[in-house]
């Protein structure tokens, strides 16, 4: 909320430390879980800890809808739990060479730039909040880049062997993280102070957090 004179604060439930939040963290704890039983070779118990985290992924967001306890800690926090995972599961796939060194370089590229330009935008004091929501073709993305590892990880629990399948999910998947990666820095750049244009089609301009109840 803005205060005379231009000052901003910040609601007090953006700094409490919420359910869909706290669901958040328990995402972020399975990663680590998820890469020991990886480890140990637990593929099944591996794949399931991934499901769950996806499950975790939908449940925070629909109760932060449901409760209206959208924060800017959850915004921060929800991003990076999900990429934290993706990025960790391509990297132990492609370590097995069960998906392509290439693809998980590209996957893993994706999200450590969209990562680092959003922490630079943070740092250059432009509120994020409202202003870089998932895309279709992001949610396209994040759906093929999951559908990829459950379907390598089934196919190695099951002793599956469908290439033709495969190939086809790393084109479809591939395609799409380029896609989604180029959207993503695009909009990154109009959201840049000085940039070409804000969010609103104006002139970029360093504008202070707005961040609403």
């Amino acid at each position: 909320m803005d205060q005379p004179g231009g000052k901003h604060t910040i609601h007090i439930k953006d700094a409490r430390l919420t359910i869909p939040n706290l669901i958040t963290l328990v995402r972020i704890l399975l990663t680590p879980a998820f890469v020991i039983a990886f480890i140990d070779q637990r593929i099944v118990m591996a794949w399931v800890l991934f499901a769950v985290a996806g499950l975790t992924d939908a449940l925070d967001g629909f109760l932060a809808k449901v409760l209206k306890q959208r924060t800017r800690l959850g915004a921060i926090l929800d991003p990076l739990a999900d990429k934290a995972l993706l990025v960790t599961a391509y990297a132990c796939l492609a370590i097995k060479d069960w998906v392509p060194s290439w693809l998980a370089i590209m996957v893993i590229s994706r999200d450590v730039i969209i990562v680092g330009g959003l922490a630079v935008l943070e740092l250059m004091d432009v509120d994020m909040r409202g202003r870089i929501n998932p895309t279709r073709v992001s949610k396209l993305t994040t759906l093929a880049q999951i559908g990829l590892i459950f379907f390598v990880m089934l196919e190695k629990s099951f002793d599956w062997n469908r290439p033709d399948i495969q190939i086809l999910l790393c084109v479809i998947t591939a395609l799409l993280t380029l896609a989604s990666g180029l959207h993503y820095l695009f909009i990154g750049i109009t959201l840049f102070p000085n940039g070409p244009h804000n969010g609103n089609g104006q002139p970029g301009v360093g504008s202070g957090p707005k961040l609403n109840p």
